[in-house]
């Protein structure tokens, strides 16, 4: 059985008098995370959290109420409405609210993905606290952001590939983050059970994610799907 955070539905919290902080709203749906990253951002003078959810529709919801905010920093990876399809909903609903991605991952595909979903921001959980408050600093400025550990991500591919005409690029599956993070561990040759144990899910949703990645890429097994991520520049 995978482990569940007991997240409540939707925590709003007091704003302060100060209009020139950041308002932000943290959406994640590990509460050990949530709030740690809430106590690191409501330690600065300059920014606060106002709010906190477990999932994307916790925080559609608490906009429709009237509320707002000037930044939504928020896991890509979540239930019921994951970080996609928030950043593309505030996209078009609420333009003027910045959105700052948060992954555990830090694929090129993914990052692009972010960005072409209207984020201002992109940063891997493994980021360094200092980075985290300047990247909401520079959105609250107006400013992009990305995470030093995904700048390489970005830099264009060899010469052949740069050159190489996008009408003839593979059009690749739309992978989810946990089909993607399961994905690097299958190429590392770790089992079911290894994966299950690592990531706290259980063994039979490793299984059925494996069987996915295997479907979405037409492979017939594990062996064909690693060779298929490596030429597809997937995994390193």
């Amino acid at each position: 059985m995978s482990c569940q955070s007991n997240a409540p539905d939707m925590i709003e919290l007091s704003e302060t008098e100060n209009m020139k902080i950041l308002r932000i709203i943290l959406a994640e749906d590990h509460a050990v995370v949530r709030h740690g990253i809430k106590r690191l951002i409501d330690e600065q003078d300059d920014m606060q959290v106002i709010a906190e959810a477990s999932n994307g529709q916790q925080v559609l919801d608490f906009l429709a109420s009237g509320k707002t905010a000037d930044i939504i920093l928020s896991d890509v990876n979540m239930p019921e409405l994951d970080g996609f399809g928030l950043f593309n909903n505030i996209r078009v609903s609420s333009p003027n609210i910045k959105t700052v991605a948060l992954s555990m991952l830090d694929s090129e595909r993914q990052i692009k993905k972010c960005f072409l979903a209207g984020c201002s921001a992109y940063l891997t959980k493994s980021a360094e606290p200092q980075e985290l408050i300047y990247a909401l600093r520079c959105v609250g400025q107006g400013k992009k952001f990305v995470c030093s550990e995904s700048v390489e991500k970005l830099v264009p591919f060899r010469n052949q590939e740069m050159n190489r005409d996008e009408e003839n690029a593979v059009n690749l599956p739309d992978f989810t983050e946990r089909e993607m993070e399961i994905l690097e561990l299958i190429a590392k040759g770790m089992t079911n059970q290894e994966i299950a144990d690592k990531i706290f899910l259980s063994k039979r949703t490793v299984e059925g994610h494996r069987q996915s990645l295997i479907d979405k890429t037409q492979s017939r097994n594990t062996a064909v799907l690693v060779h298929y991520a490596m030429i597809h520049s997937l995994i390193a």
